[in-house]
């Protein structure tokens, strides 16, 4: 067992026993690129997880150890420098948020392992980040609340790592729920929690394993295109912020005053919203057909309207499409490869494995991993 390894490495290394801590990786169902756009998203935490052993020290030496990687690395709490291995950024990152918040912590011992695949977009780095300031918050005995570790995992991850990421996966890291998925809303950090608690459903996730160099840089460039259609879009009502204001006859109302491609980038992101809050009464309804009908929307909008999908990626959604298995499947994450995620019952799971691995092996000469996720708590301690 993960946690059993990972506190036996510990003791191993430190002589003494561990706080245990299980940190989850998520799958986001619905809700891509809204984040940023401060609108809904609605992600769940999953069974995949980061496992942590932990316990405080009485010097300031920080010490860490990476089960996955067999590698350690030490720090001093006060003295953080960024390193070319990447991965002690992650967990660096708190470190430095707490000392810039004015919070002093001593040194800790820290082991840790898991099994979110990586570049999966599982969100194993928020997991990393997230779950150490859940950790730290508890053996220091620092009073942090909930929403303030979200806040300061994800500054750590964007000054520190320098990862440029919204607030969604630390989000559900630390407020995920067994069996309900999570809506949130990126402006006000309101949540609300909705059932997807049907035993007979499964999530599974099929990996295309395909990375784009340009996934980054059309990224920001979406952000700025959206930016620009608000911008555009104030000069006729100054009270919208953001395109979570804007409704859609009033974007039809000023197609002729936006650029086409950013008239399509803002239709998209009202669209998606709208498509979050009826999936979430779907699910209250547990009309699942209807909830798996918006997933496909979401991902046409994604390829054809946002274009930031990838021949890979709608192969598996179409194919998913065709298949009397699924009921919903869409890409999920930033674009440009990656997963798509797919809702199927519980009985279809071996049988649409199957049929997706031979199809896309047919298509592109490539297995792709598979990965099926029960939807999980949130980090937690385990003892």
């Amino acid at each position: 067992m993960l946690i059993e390894n990972v506190r036996k490495k510990f003791i191993k290394l430190f002589k003494e026993e561990p706080l245990l801590v299980r940190s989850p990786g998520r799958v986001n169902l619905i809700g891509e690129h809204t984040d940023y756009n401060l609108g809904f998203v609605l992600p769940a935490a999953i069974d995949n997880a980061i496992y942590y052993a932990i316990s405080p020290r009485n010097d300031n030496n920080c010490k860490l150890y990476s089960v996955d990687l067999d590698e350690d690395f030490n720090f001093e709490v006060d003295d953080l420098k960024y390193s070319e291995k990447r991965w002690p950024n992650y967990l660096m990152g708190v470190v430095d948020q707490l000392n810039k918040t004015g919070i002093r912590i001593s040194g800790f011992n820290c082991v840790f392992g898991g099994d979110i695949p990586l570049g999966a977009g599982l969100s194993s780095s928020a997991a990393i980040g997230a779950g150490l300031a859940f950790s730290l918050n508890h053996i220091f005995n620092l009073g942090i609340d909930k929403l303030s570790l979200v806040k300061l995992a994800q500054k750590s991850e964007n000054e520190f790592a320098g990862v440029n990421c919204g607030i969604m996966d630390q989000f559900v890291n630390i407020f995920g729920a067994e069996g309900r998925v999570l809506k949130i809303d990126c402006r006000s950090f309101e949540y609300e929690y909705h059932p997807l608690a049907n035993d007979e459903l499964r999530i599974v996730l099929c990996n295309t394993m395909v990375t784009h160099s340009l996934a980054d840089s059309e990224y920001n460039r979406r952000r700025a295109q959206c930016e620009s259609g608000v911008q555009t879009l104030q000069q006729y009502n100054p009270e919208i912020k953001s395109l979570r204001d804007v409704p859609l006859e009033h974007l039809f109302s000023h197609k002729s005053n936006l650029d086409e491609t950013i008239f399509r980038r803002c239709k998209y992101v009202i669209e998606e919203n709208e498509r979050v809050t009826n999936a979430c009464s779907d699910l209250e309804k547990k009309d699942f057909d209807s909830f798996g009908q918006r997933m496909y929307e979401s991902h046409r909008g994604l390829r054809d309207e946002y274009e930031v999908s990838c021949p890979e990626l709608d192969f598996m959604a179409e194919e998913a499409l065709y298949s009397d298995e699924v009921i919903g499947a869409r890409m999920m994450g930033g674009g440009f490869g990656g997963c798509t995620i797919n809702l199927v019952y519980e009985s279809n799971v071996k049988k649409f494995k199957s049929f997706i691995e031979k199809a896309y092996k047919k298509k592109y000469n490539k297995k792709p991993p598979v990965y099926i996720c029960r939807i999980e708590g949130g980090t937690q301690i385990i003892s």
